[in-house]
């Protein structure tokens, strides 16, 4: 590994945990054993760091989001697939992300909206679709109107007023809003198939937990 991806990494590493205002160049190069001099040589400064950073985490959100498609027999399992993604993402992701973003690196922030708005957009609109030829959504639903409710309510867990980051975990809040939202969607039939992968999802966690103690 270079360097310039050794920092890229460390930075990466230490604006999920603590927030991207919350972490310097100074703290970056303290953590690396470098200069802060080294660390301008290979960017010119936070905001040219932070956007390399949004842009890889935007383009790893988009590889699990096509995986999980590609992936899945059904339009819920697709969806069991991103939010067991998504769970690993956010397990130590601070939620002042998104805030610190929007207020201190608005260059950056615009790139999350685009995506949010395209990419997502299209890729929750094509679940829905999928689920509703399946017969596993229902079909009375305006899919334009869910689509872009459920566009804002992804954002809902990262509102530190609602669920402030030490009684709450990014992850678990997210989880129970995307069952929430995918329990909505549901059919009888989409129904008794969620409840069979949450089944198949608990064991796996189990088992993964005895290992872990092994």
């Amino acid at each position: 590994m270079d360097t310039k991806q050794r920092i890229q990494l460390k930075a990466h590493e230490l604006i999920m945990q603590y927030g991207v205002r919350s972490v310097s160049m100074d703290d970056i190069a303290a953590e690396l054993g470098m200069s802060k001099k080294t660390l301008y040589q290979f960017y010119a400064d936070k905001d040219e760091l932070v956007d390399v950073i949004v842009l890889e985490e935007l383009k790893k959100t988009e590889e699990d989001c096509i995986s999980s498609r590609v992936n899945s027999r059904d339009a819920i399992e697709e969806m069991f697939l991103i939010m067991e993604r998504i769970y690993k993402q956010f397990s130590n992701m601070n939620p002042m992300v998104l805030y610190d973003l929007q207020k201190f690196h608005p260059a950056a922030f615009e790139k999350f909206l685009k995506h949010k708005n395209d990419f997502l957009f299209k890729s929750i609109k094509e679940n829905i679709e999928r689920g509703v030829e399946e017969e596993l959504y229902r079909a009375e639903i305006n899919i334009d109107v869910i689509t872009k409710y459920r566009l804002d309510a992804m954002l809902i867990p990262f509102n530190i007023m609602s669920f402030p980051p030490g009684k709450y975990n990014l992850a678990d809040v997210t989880k129970e809003t995307m069952e929430l939202f995918l329990y909505g969607l549901s059919t009888l039939k989409g129904y008794k198939l969620i409840l069979k992968y949450k089944s198949t999802q608990i064991k796996k966690s189990l088992t993964h937990d005895k290992k872990m103690v092994q």
